[in-house]
């Protein structure tokens, strides 16, 4: 294809070049490019094709009408037949495995439209990650969806729900929320003031992090995130895939099912990516300044969030904010000196470091 065949002394006058076919192809547009071979630049030739009644071309697709047609006049075997209705009838069979081509493709393209969908949004949030000056913005985004989507899954006129709930963002921010904060407030001003929370306790952890070292951080906790998550998500997406043509013998639509078990899905992989986002935000530090900062904060705004527990250590008015404590500037000093890879394990089992506790 996509060469001409240049015929030599003589050709020409034989009635050029001669393309012999041995089956007709399912695709007429291949047939149409073997036809052409014969006749480029307006050189002579001829093509011409032999086929089985017993091909598969014929056999699966082809009316059986026209053939009953042509052989009922007796005939030898081994004759060749010639006939303006088998030609018709083979072109009908090639249209209609064109046909059957073309809502497969047209299917697959469907599926793939699916999880291409879920893709674009992965996908872009992992670019405003990587390309964006600010990825925090992008953290606290992520945040604020977990939090308004933790106060939609509880009632906030239930005491024992509105108690989990704050149970769960002091497991996760480091921020000594209590239930009389919050008392009387909307949904919409409990998100708000917990997320201002959260935010403080986060610039308050900024203050001991090198600024540069904090924006990669920042990036490796969204990147890690999220791509350990993704790869299972495709995982999961590919056996759905496969397991959900089975659902046809229940009368029920494949790619509708589908459809909706990776609408399930993909909230899921929201979720999670958000929860442990959530979880690594202040698990996560620098150096070892920043760390024992985290460790004193955690330590000075623990509090107990049950009913009877609030008001003794609330320490005042409901509604009175604690004094800003400022926190400690931990020099790391190392109690014996650094073991080198190759030196001698210090625990005295006679093996290198990195090899021993080094590994």
């Amino acid at each position: 294809r996509g060469t001409d065949i240049k015929l030599g002394e003589g050709v020409k006058d034989l009635g050029g070049l001669l393309v012999v076919g041995t089956e007709r192809h399912e695709s007429r547009r291949i047939d149409r490019q073997l036809r052409g071979r014969c006749s480029r630049q307006g050189d002579p030739g001829r093509s011409k094709f032999f086929i089985s009644l017993e091909d598969d071309l014929m056999r699966l697709f082809a009316n059986s009408g026209p053939m009953s047609k042509i052989l009922q006049n007796s005939m030898e075997e081994g004759e060749p037949l010639e006939h303006s209705l088998l030609n018709r009838s083979i072109e009908t069979a090639q249209k209609k495995v064109e046909q059957q081509n073309y809502s497969i493709r047209k299917r697959l393209l469907q599926y793939d439209d699916v999880l291409n969908k879920q893709r674009e949004i992965i996908y872009g949030i992992r670019n405003e990650s990587l390309q964006g000056e600010d990825p925090s913005k992008t953290i606290f985004e992520l945040v604020e969806e977990e939090l308004d989507e933790r106060l939609d899954s509880v009632s906030v006129s239930s005491e024992s729900d509105f108690g989990s709930f704050v149970t769960w963002v002091n497991s996760h921010f480091p921020i000594g929320l209590k239930e009389e904060d919050l008392n009387g407030l909307e949904p919409d001003a409990i998100l708000d003031a917990v997320l201002a929370k959260v935010k403080e306790a986060y610039r308050i952890k900024k203050t001991a992090e090198n600024e540069k070292a904090l924006l990669h951080l920042e990036r490796f906790i969204l990147l890690n995130s999220i791509d350990g998550r993704w790869q299972e998500h495709l995982t999961e997406m590919e056996e759905l895939r496969r397991s959900v043509s089975l659902r046809s013998y229940g009368q029920k639509d494949p790619l509708s099912e589908y459809k909706n078990e990776a609408y399930t899905y993909f909230e899921e992989l929201i979720g999670m990516i958000r929860t442990q986002l959530c979880s690594r935000l202040f698990r996560t530090a620098t150096n070892m300044v920043a760390i024992e900062n985290v460790k004193t904060m955690l330590a000075r705004q623990a509090v107990a969030v049950g009913p009877g527990d609030a008001a003794q250590t609330s320490g005042g008015p409901v509604g009175t904010q604690p004094k800003e404590v400022a926190l400690p500037k931990v020099a790391v000093k190392r109690a014996a000196p650094k073991v080198g890879r190759n030196e001698p394990c210090p625990c005295g089992s006679g093996k290198k470091y990195k090899q021993c506790c080094g590994r």
